[in-house]
C-alpha cells in the first residue's frame, strides 16, 4: 500500500456504511464515515481524505453531487461510486467528473481492494509528477536530468508527459548523451516505478547468446544451457526494459522482438510453453534511425513499433550553458561515490570546459571530473587539476558523415555542419567563421539561434 491512506465513506444506509469503513480498517486504512452529502462535504474538510467511496443515490444530496462538489475545492481527491442501480451513462459521466470507478452493490471485497490499491498507486504517481514538473520549472531538474537551455527544456517536457503513459519510445542521440539516464527518468516517473528496470547493450551481447539474454532458455536448449534461464522481458516483467543500440540486434531476434511487442508473450529457447509478460520497452540508438532503417540494419516495422515517441539527447556542445548546473551535479554524485567534500569549481576551470567541445558528451564530463576529483580531493577543483590530455580529442579531423539525409530541412543541416566545424577547431569560432565562409557575428548570431552560447 502506497503510504497510509485516508477514506472517507458515505453511504445513508447505516450498516451498510458502518460495515465497509470497518473493512477498510482491517486492511490498513484509516476511515471517517458520513451519512448524507451534507455531512460528506464537512467531514471532507476536515478528514482530508485521500479517497472517498460514496454511494450513487442518497437523499437530498447525490453522490454525484458529492463528487462535483469536492472535486471543485480537492481536485487531488479520487472517488470510487457505488450503486446498486448502476447505468453506462451513469458511470460515463462519473468518469468525467473525476471517479476512479463505478462498482456495483453488494461490494466484491477483493475487488474493492485491488481498485483502491491501483486507484493510490495512480494518485501517489500524479503527485510525484507534479512535484517533479515543478522542480523541472523551478530547478531545471527532472529525475536523473539536469538542465535550463532551452533543449534540454524541451527533452524533458516530453518525457514528463509520455512518461506515464505505456507508449513504446525511441530515444536516439550520440554516445555519452545521457540516453540511459533519460530512459531511468522515464521509469521513475511512471506507474512503474518501484517494479524492475532492465537495461541491455545489445551491442555487448555476442550474436549467437542474442535470443537468449532476450527470451531466455529452458535446460537442454543448447550446448552449454545447464539449466533454464529467465531473459530480460522476464526479469523486467511489470517494469520496464531498455534495449540500447537496438540496431546491433541480429534480423533474427528483431523478427521475434516484434511479436513479443504485438503481443506481449513469449517463448523461451527450447520451449513449447508461451508466457505472458507485461514489459514497457524503450529503445535507444546512437545512430540515426532512418539510416538505419535504409541500410537494414533495423527492421522497418520494427522501428514503427518502437517510434511511438522518438526523444533525441542533444550533444553537450549544442547546450553548454547546462555546464555549470551539470558540473554541480555530477560532482554531488561522485562526492557520494567517493566519499570526498568537493564543493565548487572556479571560473577558469569552468571557462575550460566552454571552450571544449565535448565529443564524448556528459560521459566525457563525468570521467573528466571523476579524475579529478580522485587525484585532487580538494574543496575545489580548478583548471591546474585538468588532465593533462584535456582537449586534444578536440581537433580531430571532422567526420566524412555529417548524417544528411532526404527530407532534412537546410537549418537542420546547416546547423549540424557549423557543430561539426566548432568541434573540428576546438571552439575556436573565430577559425570555425572562416572555415563556414561567414562573418563571425553570423556565426554568433546562428549559436544564439540553437542556444549553444553559455547562458548568463
Amino acid at each position: 500500500m502506497p503510504r497510509q491512506a485516508k477514506i472517507l465513506v458515505v453511504d445513508d444506509d447505516a450498516s451498510e456504511r458502518e460495515g465497509l469503513a470497518e473493512l477498510l480498517q482491517v486492511w490498513g486504512y484509516e476511515t471517517d464515515i458520513a451519512a448524507d452529502g451534507r455531512r460528506a462535504l464537512e467531514r471532507a474538510a476536515a478528514f482530508n481524505p485521500s479517497v472517498v467511496i460514496s454511494d450513487l443515490r442518497m437523499p437530498g444530496m447525490s453522490g454525484m453531487d458529492v463528487l462535483r462538489q469536492i472535486r471543485e475545492l480537492r481536485p487531488d481527491v479520487t472517488f470510487i461510486m457505488l450503486t446498486g442501480q448502476g447505468t453506462i451513462e451513469q458511470a460515463v459521466e462519473a468518469t468525467k467528473l473525476g471517479a476512479f470507478n463505478f462498482l456495483e452493490k453488494p461490494i466484491d471485497p477483493k475487488r474493492l481492494q485491488v481498485e483502491l490499491r491501483n486507484c493510490l498507486e495512480r494518485r501517489e504517481n500524479e503527485l510525484e509528477l507534479e512535484i517533479a514538473h515543478r522542480r523541472l520549472r523551478d530547478a531545471g531538474i527532472l529525475g536523473q536530468l539536469v538542465g535550463r537551455s532551452k533543449k534540454m527544456q524541451e527533452v524533458m517536457s516530453v518525457i514528463a508527459a509520455v512518461a506515464p503513459s505505456r507508449a513504446s519510445i525511441l530515444i536516439t542521440g550520440e554516445s555519452g548523451t545521457g540516453k540511459e539516464l533519460a530512459a531511468r527518468t522515464i521509469h521513475e516517473l511512471s506507474p512503474r516505478k518501484g517494479k524492475p528496470f532492465v537495461a541491455v547493450n545489445c551491442a555487448a551481447i555476442p550474436e549467437t547468446l542474442m535470443e537468449s539474454e532476450i527470451f531466455g532458455h529452458e535446460k537442454g536448449a543448447f550446448t552449454g544451457a545447464v539449466e533454464r534461464r529467465m531473459g530480460c522481458f522476464e526479469l523486467a516483467d511489470d517494469g520496464t526494459l531498455l534495449l540500447d543500440e537496438i540496431g546491433e540486434m541480429p534480423a533474427q531476434t528483431q523478427a521475434k522482438l516484434l511479436r513479443v511487442l504485438e503481443d506481449s508473450k513469449l517463448r523461451r529457447l527450447g520451449s513449447k510453453n508461451e508466457i505472458l509478460v507485461n514489459v514497457r520497452v524503450l529503445a535507444a540508438t546512437n545512430k540515426v534511425p532512418e539510416d538505419a532503417v535504409s541500410k537494414g540494419e533495423l527492421r522497418s516495422d520494427l522501428y514503427f513499433r518502437l517510434n511511438v515517441v522518438q526523444i533525441t539527447m542533444p550533444p553537450l556542445r549544442e547546450h553548454l550553458g547546462d555546464l555549470e548546473p551539470l558540473t554541480q551535479a555530477l560532482i554531488e554524485e561522485l562526492n557520494r561515490k567517493h566519499h570526498t567534500q568537493v564543493k565548487a569549481v572556479d571560473g577558469s576551470l569552468l571557462e575550460a570546459f566552454r571552450r571544449h567541445s565535448w565529443p564524448g558528451n556528459i560521459r566525457e564530463l563525468r570521467n573528466t571530473l571523476e579524475r579529478m576529483i580522485v587525484l585532487n580531493p580538494g574543496d575545489v577543483l580548478r583548471s591546474a587539476n585538468l588532465p593533462v590530455d584535456f582537449g586534444k580529442t578536440s581537433t580531430t579531423a571532422m567526420s566524412d558523415d555529417l548524417h544528411l539525409r532526404p527530407g532534412m530541412t537546410v537549418g537542420e543541416a546547416e546547423r549540424r555542419l557549423i557543430f561539426e566545424t566548432l568541434a573540428f577547431t576546438g571552439n575556436n569560432k573565430t577559425r570555425a567563421a572562416e572555415m563556414l565562409g561567414i562573418s563571425l557575428k553570423t556565426l554568433h548570431n546562428k549559436l544564439k539561434e540553437y542556444e549553444a552560447e553559455p547562458q548568463s
